[in-house]
């Protein structure tokens, strides 16, 4: 059991997290023909938008209520009702996602109320779903915000059934954050192989997973889950959470759908999937395909070729709970050693972090622990790229965002062809940091007359 640490400043110097408005909205990105709007000022949502655009490298459709001086203080009321119906009459969405941003929360808004205010102004356009949520941004981390959307979109948007199991090929999946438009593709050929159709909640490997479409541009989500997969997810035979943060959208999804479930805090590493493999196998009754059979004998075969290089690595991880849990199971399970473990928030997995403690606090942190305890990687988003670079150690960029490394946001982690490469890319930044020690040279050691000469007239340096 690890060891919560309290943040201990009064401020944040190099932040770690991500807000959860910005958390919120990239659920709702994961979902066909919707568009987020956030109640707050214009600054709010801009901000949201330049890390989702440096991130993911697309246009992100993201609207706001634009509360200003005045609003803010009188009321915002009509602000919400105003940009619902604009949004409605002129893109027809099928899915409006309206998170709420620290400056709403503080004025106190009730945004479920605003809602209902809105369909008694608008009922021409009840056909489409309105999906609020709290989310202040002075609370909480990314990963929060988005466990908060899931929840609030299965309470919105999945009726009360009694027919699990009426689709005996379909199984509901609940991807956390910590996953990746790559890792959802992966998780959707996974759960295929055993002629299974997966619904993912929410879709973020079919909108933003950086594909070309025909129109120019769009003011709603491309791809993403449909309104009407999200609707049939009673009728699944099963359903699999991925990540220990959506445990109470999972919770919801089963009191209202009663259709059982498997959970799993993440799919990094041997131990993890095989867990998922084993289930997927129970679900349908088909054994497990010959070539997962074979990536999994690869990733063995990784695990003999890099134990050498792995064992004993001295490590530091930055990042939301699921992910710094997922990270944490992985290195510590090839032999790699947590000498700094930082979160932005607060979570019920981290005291199973496989180190003494977890600090709750920023990139500073870490790059503080990582100094006194001698760490030979660094393991965040592309913010702990200084902290690296002043502790002379490389830095493998993982979680949101990473805006310096083209295609890191389409990576896979998961299953056995992620964890085998992650082990080659833990092994190569070894290899290419690590230092022998040098040739001990006697002073009375003459050598040849080129080696001999100094760097200076050689242009050479010797290490």
């Amino acid at each position: 059991m690890a060891e919560i640490l309290k943040r201990a400043k009064p401020l944040a110097v190099n932040p770690l997290k991500a807000s959860q408005p910005i958390g919120a909205s990239l659920a709702f990105l994961g979902l066909r023909n919707a568009i987020p709007m956030l109640h707050g000022s214009q600054g709010c949502t801009a901000f949201g938008k330049v890390f989702f655009v440096r991130h993911f490298r697309e246009p992100i459709p993201l609207q706001t209520t634009a509360m200003d001086q005045v609003s803010t203080v009188m009321n915002a009321d009509d602000n919400v009702v105003e940009g619902l119906r604009v949004i409605c009459e002129k893109n027809s969405p099928d899915v409006i996602g309206l998170p709420t941003t620290g400056l709403a929360e503080t004025q106190g808004t009730d945004i479920k109320r605003l809602v209902k205010r809105f369909r008694e102004r608008h009922p021409q356009y009840e056909k489409t779903a309105v999906v609020a949520v709290n989310t202040p941004d002075f609370s909480g981390c990314l990963e929060s915000g988005y466990a908060l959307a899931v929840e609030a979109a299965i309470d919105v948007l999945v009726p009360d059934s009694r027919n699990a199991g009426r689709r005996r090929k379909q199984v509901n999946v609940l991807a956390s954050s910590m996953l990746t438009p790559g890792d959802v593709e992966a998780i959707k050929e996974w759960v295929e192989a055993f002629g299974l159709r997966p619904v993912v909640l929410p879709d973020i490997g079919d909108s933003l997973d950086g594909h070309l479409v025909d129109q120019e541009s769009t003011p709603l989500t491309l791809g993403g889950t449909p309104r009407s997969e999200i609707e049939s997810m009673g009728e699944s035979v099963a359903t699999l959470v991925i990540g220990r943060s959506l445990a109470k959208a999972a919770d919801l999804l089963r009191t209202r759908t009663h259709v059982p479930e498997r959970r799993f805090d993440h799919l990094l590493g041997l131990d993890a999937c095989d867990a998922f493999t084993l289930a997927l196998s129970e679900i349908s009754g088909q054994p497990v395909p010959a070539r997962i059979d074979r990536q999994r004998a690869q990733l063995q075969d990784a695990m003999v070729d890099t134990h050498f290089m792995t064992g004993f690595y001295r490590v530091a991880i930055a990042a939301d709970p699921d992910l710094l849990a997922a990270l944490g199971d992985f290195v510590s399970g090839v032999g790699a050693q947590i000498v700094a473990a930082v979160a932005p928030a607060r979570a019920e997995v981290l005291a199973e972090m496989p180190c003494p403690a977890v600090q709750i606090g920023d990139l500073e942190d870490l790059e503080r622990a990582a100094g006194s305890g001698g760490a030979q990687l660094l393991i965040t988003n592309s913010h702990g790229a200084q902290a690296a670079q002043r502790l002379g150690i490389p830095l493998l960029r993982a979680g949101f965002p990473q805006y310096d490394w083209v295609g890191g946001y389409t990576r896979t982690w998961v299953g056995y062809r992620g964890a085998r490469q992650c082990l080659f890319d833990l092994a190569n930044l070894f290899l290419e940091h690590h230092h022998d020690t040098p040739a001990y040279r006697s002073i009375y050691w003459a050598g040849t007359p080129r080696e001999r000469e100094t760097p200076a007239d050689t242009g050479l340096v010797r290490h």
